[in-house]
């Protein structure tokens, strides 16, 4: 079992929980760790012992959710040929109806706290041509402003619509 995956109804499994729902509704820089460790029902030392900070268990929470998204991404540039504008079509679209059912289109549109790779980017440049790989920052960038579009109180439909007509 890989360690990131909490046993359920554990302490752990209760902060990630609540992370996942305090996060999406207020963002990482607005959460407080003493009401986060609250809606999970245990101490902030709790917190600070399975995860040693706030930023420890947003990082796990994000690369979960972004895990998620990534191997749906592979798979759906893979159903329409694994490459080209079609392929980062798909994954991006793929990607963003993910994360509106997992309910985490803030956690996956906001910065990260940290320097460090960007996986959804990484996944659209090898899809891309030579020539364009660079526009997998851009396509990146397209799909979490449709996130935060959603995030921030705009239907995911219209929200959806808008990242389509961009990605063409």
């Amino acid at each position: 079992m890989r360690e990131w995956i909490p046993i359920p109804g554990s302490v752990k499994a209760r902060l990630v929980e609540a992370a996942v729902h305090q996060f999406e509704l207020a963002g990482y820089e607005e959460v407080n760790v003493t009401e986060l460790a609250a809606k999970a029902s245990v101490t902030t030392g709790a917190l600070y012992h399975h995860f040693d900070s706030k930023l420890g268990l947003y990082l796990v929470v994000r690369e979960e959710m972004e895990r998620r998204v990534v191997d749906r991404m592979a798979g759906a540039a893979a159903a329409v040929g694994g490459e080209g504008r079609a392929a980062a079509r798909a994954a991006l679209l793929v990607a963003f109806d993910a994360a509106v059912r997992f309910g985490v289109c803030r956690i996956l549109a906001e910065s990260v706290p940290v320097t460090r790779v960007d996986p959804i980017e990484a996944t659209l440049r090898p899809l891309l041509p030579d020539a364009a790989r660079t526009g997998g920052a851009m396509l990146a960038a397209a799909w979490r402003a449709a996130l935060l579009a959603v995030a921030d109180g705009t239907p995911s439909s219209t929200a959806r619509e808008s990242l389509e007509y961009v990605l063409g």
